[in-house]
């Protein structure tokens, strides 16, 4: 009997080692956190149960399964269309789509193959992630924050400070105090100016509260990348002195979508204005090869990284400069001729919403970029400094401040002269001098897109097509509803995988992002999305994704047959297809 009961004892045992594996299993298999694991985005259309969810202010926590539609910023209602015109005023960037898609999301993985293969070391410093805004778009800047702690292995992550730059809107008080008390508890730090800063100084304001080994400035609007922070920390660990940047991938400003930016690092020309230059070759021919980092002469300044205390050694920022601009040349200049060296790692990757204008201006209307820009001229630029005031003989009397403080500071620190930095660090700028550089963002270079779908644009409510009012190769010419004839190749629509309807194979369908409440009109086509992508579902619903609105016939009586851009409400004026 003892012997039976040890033998069903020994099974029970058995049975429940078995059923708690697999228990295990499914939770640390299938419990993975997604957000880890980002995946590409396909383009697909976007149900109706999640376009049609409240625009208010506050979006849901987590949004990390949903595919990034074109469609996402449909406007369905007046109050969409409030959100998305008083974003763009405000923000310059598409607030409706922000607020839709939530804290959370996935993201394309736009690194190199190489990097994903790459190891660090675990004893790395653990960093300060400083955060300055002014008047930010809520679900923007809450979204920067858990990309942050979604992507960021919790013991690299020291703190993150957020600098609020003295904000107006509400909801960045009230609203972020509680919603950083509930959901932030103990991750981050929450520093209100108490008079408007900018950028420069609110940025030494963080710093100067952090207590991290190295300080990680990110831009309010940004989203960083899968395993973005482990290749800014190494080099910095390798030597203090290396100050190190991302890769800045790209956020459209009207749809959101995330993709990747070329390798290129920073320059600048004689009006002290940042650009981006290509990579020499022999930069990129090293053991690492396109994963390797890449020596710099300028940032642009939103993001980089820097040990804490080197931070303070090497003078911070210039105080005397306001608000924003000119700082990132400063610094950079700074950097090399004190005895630093600037970077750019290609294994990390931080998104940045390209904003079409700058949103918000200056106390008073000051000129801060030619203030600061005096200001580094004068205390780091030696002789070049004429090449400068050449340009802006405008600015030769003006007043830009004391900067006897800069200037001994450049004399303890013992930085070398303008000269060697043009020579040792940039000497393309002096090579380039006077020759035209084509710019290096050219969206899709000669790349002919494929085509999708070919055919008449018939209106199935008119059941008429869409074709040039005029001729069809006329730049702004209007498009009306006709009779459809399938003999006329003047009616002939391509829609191809970038979204741009060609008309005889010569103009895009085009709308005013400036006047959003002109009709659509043929322009060249530019490739560039915007203003000249539209989304063509299941629905039959002509969706233009800069304007946010449908296409639709004005009056369906009427002889003219002239069309407009409404908001998107399914009625069979908005009905579209495409036929063959």
């Amino acid at each position: 009997m003892p012997s039976v009961t040890l033998r069903y004892f020994c099974y029970g045992c058995l049975v429940t080692s078995a059923t708690w594996s697999v228990l295990l299993y499914l939770y640390f298999f299938l419990g993975a956190e997604p957000s880890r694991n980002p995946v590409q985005h396909r383009s697909q259309t976007i149900s109706r149960g999640v376009s049609d969810q409240q625009a208010g202010r506050r979006p849901p926590p987590a949004n990390k399964g949903a595919e990034l539609s074109p469609e996402m910023g449909m406007i369905f209602n007046e109050v969409d269309q409030e959100v998305r015109d008083t974003g763009y005023h405000r923000h310059a960037f598409n607030v409706l789509i922000s607020n839709r898609l939530g804290y959370h999301r996935e993201l394309p993985d736009t690194r190199d193959p190489q990097c994903r293969h790459k190891s660090y070391p675990l004893a790395l410093p653990a960093a300060s992630v400083v955060i300055c805004f002014f008047n930010e778009a809520l679900s923007a800047l809450l979204r920067t924050v858990h990309s942050v702690l979604d992507r960021t292995p919790a013991y690299l992550l020291h703190e993150i400070i957020l600098v609020d730059d003295h904000s107006e809107p509400g909801e960045l008080k009230d609203e972020l105090d509680r919603y950083a008390r509930k959901e932030l508890q103990g991750k981050v730090k929450l520093i209100r100016n108490q008079q408007r800063e900018g950028l420069i100084r609110g940025r030494m304001i963080g710093a100067s509260q952090a207590t991290g080994e190295v300080l990680v400035f990110l831009d309010s609007h940004c989203e960083v990348n899968q395993a973005w922070l482990q290749p800014l920390l190494a080099p910095i660990k390798r030597d203090r002195r290396n100050v190190v940047c991302p890769v800045i991938d790209i956020i459209s400003a009207d749809t959101l979508a995330y993709s990747p930016s070329p390798i290129v690092r920073g320059g600048f020309n004689w009006g002290l204005h940042f650009k981006w230059d290509p990579v020499p070759p022999s930069a990129l021919s090293g053991p690492e090869g396109a994963s390797g980092p890449i020596r710099s002469p300028t940032m642009a300044g939103g993001l980089f990284a820097m040990d804490r205390k080197y931070f303070n050694e090497l003078g911070q920022y210039d105080a005397g400069m306001d608000i924003w601009g000119g700082e990132n040349l400063e610094i950079s200049f700074r950097i090399w001729m004190c005895g630093g060296q600037l970077l750019i790692v290609p294994c990390s990757r931080v998104g940045h919403i390209f904003r079409k204008r700058r949103p918000y201006g200056s106390p008073g209307g000051q000129d801060t970029m030619a203030h600061n820009s005096l200001r580094l001229a004068h205390v780091w630029m030696d002789g070049y400094k004429e090449q400068y005031l050449a340009l802006r003989p405008e600015l030769r009397d003006r007043g830009y401040g004391d900067v006897s403080e800069r200037v001994a500071l450049r004399t303890r620190l013992q930085c070398r002269s303008f000269q060697w930095y043009l020579d040792t660090v940039y000497p393309e700028m002096q090579a380039a001098a006077g020759s035209k550089q084509q710019p290096l963002f050219v969206n899709k270079g000669l790349r002919r897109p494929k085509v999708l779908q070919r055919g008449r644009l018939r209106n199935l409510a008119a059941g008429r097509c869409l074709v040039a009012q005029g001729r069809v190769s006329q730049k702004g010419g209007a498009v009306v509803l006709r009779p459809c004839d399938p003999r006329d190749p003047e009616q002939d629509w391509a829609y191809d995988e970038d979204g741009q309807l060609v008309l005889a194979g010569l103009l895009c369908l085009d709308m005013s992002e400036v006047r959003t409440a002109d009709p659509p009109r043929l322009m060249k086509c530019h490739g560039s999305g915007g203003s000249q992508q539209w989304s063509l579902g299941k629905s039959n619903r002509l969706y233009q994704v800069s304007v946010g609105q449908c296409l639709a016939v004005s009056h369906l009586t009427g002889p003219k047959g002239h069309v407009s851009m409404a908001i998107c409400d399914g009625s069979e004026a908005q009905q579209w297809q495409l036929e063959g």
